[in-house]
């Protein structure tokens, strides 16, 4: 578990959102797949630091005579690659059953699973956990982002020189009425 205190953890099934979301398509369509893995990586960074969210990507190595292992990308996420022959499902089940019982003990009341594929939702619903489809995880990905910027574009300060030009109206009015004496 993470040294943070997350609202939630959102376990990812990765192949599964790349062939859901249509730019990560495209991408792994043209540039190849590492690519697409890569571009889901980066866009659940900003995400999961948004929304103070513990993450695990997770992709199988089903068809790759690979042995397991996880990269820490940031302190809200982490990508977890499969041993040979098992599915990200398989994992993402193991997780939530593990999960289970820390979950009873401790404030974290969510844990969330992403992923398009019907039985694995069911499954995963049956451990506790909440889910959500990959493109409802695309569009609030999407969301969040739109929102920071729109918050940051905020409070982002005036380019002018001049003290009053940061303000907002109503400081400004505050200000005038106070030079006058009123």
């Amino acid at each position: 578990m993470p040294r943070f205190l997350p609202e939630a953890v959102l376990l990812v099934d990765g192949y599964n959102a790349i062939g859901s979301w249509s730019d990560l398509k495209k991408t792994r369509d043209c540039v190849g797949l590492e690519a697409a893995r890569w571009e889901l990586v980066e866009a659940l960074v900003n995400y999961s630091a948004l929304q103070n969210y513990a993450t695990q990507v997770v992709f199988d190595a089903q068809y790759q005579n690979s042995c397991s292992h996880q990269e820490v990308i940031s302190e809200h996420l982490s990508v977890h690659f499969t041993d040979f022959g098992q599915t990200a499902d398989t994992y993402i089940e193991k997780s939530c059953a593990s999960l289970r019982p820390y979950m009873r003990q401790s404030h974290l009341c969510r844990l969330i699973v992403a992923t398009s594929d019907r039985v694995q939702q069911l499954v995963v619903v049956g451990y506790g956990a909440e889910w959500m489809s990959a493109q409802q995880l695309n569009y609030e990905v999407e969301a969040t982002l739109k929102k920071s910027r729109y918050k940051h574009k905020q409070r982002k300060q005036s380019s002018s020189r001049f003290l009053a030009n940061s303000i907002d109206a109503k400081a400004r009015q505050k200000l005038a009425q106070m030079r006058m004496g009123l």
